[in-house]
């Protein structure tokens, strides 16, 4: 097989005297018997997306490894030295259950230590809210956690925090990219000063615990907790840390865990796919849900920032919610105890992405607090907590299951958003009612929506080209109608314009640049597209709507618009 120059070039700089041994010996033999492999190992570079570094594990420069993470965090280091150089630098490491998260958040505090910069390193795996904590709470100039979130076994990955506790955003983002991509694999410091490495644990966790507790409660008496009965599952993963001990200390005790997903473990041998918003995922907390005949389910991804939710339907059925559902219930309780404590003054707003429900924007003009959409990734939503410093954040989440409650964590939190819904489960329960229930209570007074997201999975070199023009394609030749219904506006978030499709208007859309496209048709529906910035996939996102005349009427409104989803999707070949 012929393999590139430039590719070639790639591989020949990895078997210098940079590299270890095992490395070069590895890529020699992969040259000889597997040079598609050593190809696609060497193509590009990882890239920094909307979640951080994330790849596959392995050797080369498309790879997650020593190498990679250290060259990134020279990079970083070098950002960090120039951004702040009168400072004592500190920098906090979290990692979750991945195979070589441990090993790999070594390379990246020796790293940190032997550029000078004193390192705060847990003592083993902890959830990824809990770093954008610690970031603030240890006063650190930057935090990174090593994790691939929801990714198969084989993948990990690289998140970078700021001072603030929020992911890594513009100008500092691109300023840390070009550092690190001007820098020479030879140039990495991997002798660590031990000095400067500092174990971290409970003293953390308690403080971040606490501190869960007193965001994530909304009020819910102590009857009400003792009569609410959860089910929960860490999936495998980094929350059994955290969530039972912080439902504990909010005085829950009925509290259910999978045992069988209990222990942390990165083959994450249960699930297919140890992703919370896949059905799937939480199959077995279902089964032990209708054992005990729980009231709720909850369970969270790897790193434990996204969380699923099923509850008992008006059939006392348990029933998953999207992300979307979730997102608006939990806000509108939030609102709800904003109001009754008299906080809400105008100086307000709640947050969310432009592939979420629009609903939320329903919410804030019904509490009279300001709505602020951006794109895709909870660090655009921690930027604006930055951004607007004389307005309060009361909460805000995006359809891919993450929520954020208040500010005191930077980032979508599983631990405070697992405690919140569960205090509205008991809330609701104790007032007669249902999660479910204040669901289509919210639907009868600002209209139905309903939403589905459509992932097609393109792998490898001709997968990403293959996405590239896709976009390419409805950039050059817009859909006019979907589903018979006329498109009256594209919003092109890679110009930065948004077109009336009826007048010819142009206008510009205030927020960063991103390869993301949304159809708006003349009766009220949405589509969305977007590659994702962290796996190989093409991403389409439907959100429809209609008034909802009465609660008995949930049901029949709710199939009219899955069949009007469905029909959307049948229109635009995607099903």
């Amino acid at each position: 097989m012929h393999i590139e120059p430039k590719i070639l070039d790639r591989i020949n700089t990895w078997l210098t005297p940079a590299f270890d041994e095992d490395t070069q010996s590895f890529i020699k033999e992969s040259m000889a018997n597997n040079p598609e492999e050593i190809q696609e190992s060497f193509y590009k570079d990882l890239e920094f997306g909307t979640g951080g570094m994330r790849g596959v594990m392995g050797v080369g420069t498309n790879r997650i490894n020593k190498y990679t993470l250290g060259k990134s965090t020279q990079g970083l280091s070098d950002y960090l030295h120039q951004s702040f150089p009168d400072e004592k630098l500190k920098a906090v490491i979290a990692y979750d259950c991945r195979h070589n998260s441990k090993t790999l958040a070594k390379v990246v505090a020796d790293v940190f230590s032997a550029n000078g910069i004193e390192v705060y390193l847990f003592e083993d795996l902890r959830a990824t809210p809990e770093l954008s904590f610690a970031v603030k709470h240890l006063n650190c100039h930057c935090g990174i956690v090593l994790t691939a979130s929801h990714n198969p076994p084989e993948y990990n990955g690289y998140k970078v925090y700021w001072q603030d506790g929020g992911q890594l955003v513009p100008p500092h983002d691109s300023g840390v990219i070009n550092l690190i991509n001007d820098l020479d694999y030879a140039n990495i410091k991997f002798e660590a000063n031990d000095k400067l490495i500092n174990y971290i644990g409970k003293d953390v966790d308690d403080v971040f615990i606490d501190a869960s507790v007193e965001n994530g409660s909304v009020g819910a008496s102590q009857t009400a907790k003792d009569n609410l009965n959860i089910v929960f599952t860490s999936l495998h993963g980094t929350s059994i840390t955290a969530v039972p001990e912080t439902l504990k200390r909010a005085g829950y005790k009925n509290v259910h865990i999978v045992k069988e997903q209990e222990v942390p473990n990165g083959d994450f041998p249960t699930v297919a796919s140890p992703n919370p918003e896949e059905p799937a995922a939480l199959k077995m907390a279902l089964e032990l849900a209708d054992t005990v005949n729980a009231d709720i389910v909850i369970g969270t991804d790897p790193d434990c920032d996204r969380l699923g939710i099923a509850v008992r339907n008006s059939e006392n059925k348990l029933q998953l919610l999207n992300g979307n559902q979730t997102m608006v219930l939990m806000t509108d309780f939030l609102l709800k105890k904003w109001k009754k404590e008299n906080k809400i003054n105008g100086k307000e707003f709640i947050a969310s992405t432009i592939v979420s429900t629009p609903m939320l924007n329903k919410l804030a003009e019904a509490y009279q607090v300001e709505s602020k959409i951006v794109l895709t990734g909870f660090k655009w939503i921690a930027k604006l907590i930055k951004d607007f410093p004389e307005l309060n954040f009361i909460g805000g989440g995006e359809e891919s299951f993450g929520y954020m409650v208040g500010d005191f964590v930077r980032d979508k939190d599983a631990v405070t958003s697992t405690l919140l819904a569960c205090e509205i489960a008991a809330h609701a329960k104790d007032n007669g009612s249902s999660f479910y229930n204040e669901l289509i209570k919210l639907y009868l007074e600002h209209g139905c929506y309903k939403e589905k997201l459509v992932s097609l999975t393109k792998k490898g070199i001709e997968g990403a080209q293959e996405i590239k023009q896709m976009m390419i394609d409805a950039r050059e030749n817009p859909l006019k109608t979907v589903n018979g219904s006329k498109v009256v506006k594209i919003e092109d978030y890679d110009t930065s314009i948004a077109k009336n499709m009826l007048t010819g208007e142009e206008n510009a859309i205030a927020v960063p640049k991103s390869n993301v496209l949304i159809y708006y048709t003349e009766d009220g529906s949405q589509v969305a597209l977007r590659p994702s910035g962290t796996e190989p996939k093409i991403k389409f996102y439907v959100s429809v709507n209609t008034a909802l005349n009465s609660v008995e009427d949930f049901k029949e409104t709710e199939a009219q618009l899955d069949s009007k989803v469905d029909a959307i999707l049948k229109d635009m070949n995607l099903i």
